[in-house]
């Protein structure tokens, strides 16, 4: 049987890193605090736009 590999999730990193809460982030990202966590709990990959979105409040490269 193959055994589910867990990933990273980065917005969690950054959040955590950067002392930012869900509910700001929720704010920020014109979203409800539900759907925000289901991204960030992994339960749903988000549209591309809202990625950018994120990316851009954490001022991160795009490249990266």
């Amino acid at each position: 049987m193959e055994q589910k590999e867990e990933h990273s999730n980065l917005i969690k990193e950054h959040l955590k890193k950067r002392g930012i809460t869900q509910t700001w982030l929720t704010k920020a990202l014109g979203m409800s605090f539900s759907i925000t966590n289901v991204y960030i709990c992994n339960h749903k990959q988000s549209y591309l736009a809202i990625i950018f979105k994120v990316v851009d409040l954490f001022c991160i490269s795009k490249k990266s």
